[in-house]
């Protein structure tokens, strides 16, 4: 348990707010800049600066939090309910599905492809037009059951916070950008996960999840099954030879 701040919060908790304002500013930010930023060093050249910012600061974090996630105050400990283990396994699994969304355009990642911005009305966004705020929702809810820290929900409060920005974000960049080819989308789909099935707005189609690229991210939950341990053993010296490059 680390020690208490004046404020009252653990250290490491507002070390990891201060994390996620900066993962925020960089991918929200960087979302804002985007068009103005292609105009002037075109759409590859944006990928790759935006690429060499953002990643770095979703591996420190992702590294912060599993070396931190037991950090502050148990609130609860559901670990030994049976049942619990396939329960989170199986929701953390289909959250994935969610937060990689583009993985359908894996050429475009590296900028190997031109990157554009383009609107899309198939496969997991007939679902929800936001996946990467439902998958992260998923993913929070998940964790924060399985580890029930104090650390943990103010992490998982930070990411929701983010997302929820950023569906905001997304829906006003879209509609500036798109217009009226928007707002059809839009009154075609739904944030709410199955909302826009349930109501006769969209219909799904199973072809338009039988992608190599899906077959990629089970194959990848798989992997992270299987190297969970090593991760969390990886996260941590990978912070330790960060702070001693920075005392160095």
């Amino acid at each position: 348990m680390t020690e208490l701040s004046p404020g009252g919060l653990h250290y490491s908790s507002l070390v990891m707010i201060g994390l996620l304002v900066g993962f925020s500013v960089i991918h929200s930010g960087g979302a804002a800049l985007r068009a103005r930023a292609e105009t002037l060093i075109g759409a590859r050249a944006w990928r790759l600066v935006f690429a060499a910012a953002s990643i770095p600061s979703a591996v420190l974090l992702i590294s912060y939090f599993l070396a931190h996630r037991y950090d502050g105050v148990r609130l609860w400990n559901l670990q030994g309910v049976p049942g619990m283990v396939p329960f989170v396994w199986l929701l953390t699994a289909i959250s994935f599905l969610f937060l990689y969304p583009a993985t359908y355009n894996l050429l475009e990642i590296p900028a190997l492809k031109k990157p554009e911005v383009r609107l899309y009305a198939s496969g997991i966004i007939r679902i929800s037009r936001h996946p990467q705020a439902v998958g992260q929702v998923l993913w929070c809810f998940t964790h924060q059951l399985w580890i029930g820290s104090s650390f943990t929900l103010v992490t998982c409060l930070g990411l929701i916070a983010h997302h929820l920005f950023a569906v905001w974000h997304g829906d006003r960049r879209l509609r500036a950008k798109f217009g009226r080819a928007f707002e059809e989308l839009r009154t075609q789909t739904s944030v709410i996960p199955f909302l826009a099935v349930i109501d006769g707005r969209q219909k799904l189609l199973v072809e338009e999840f039988l992608r190599p690229s899906q077959l990629g991210i089970c194959l990848a939950i798989g992997v992270f099954w299987w190297a969970h341990g090593y991760i969390s053993v990886g996260s941590q010296l990978f912070l330790s030879s960060r702070l001693a490059e920075m005392l160095s």
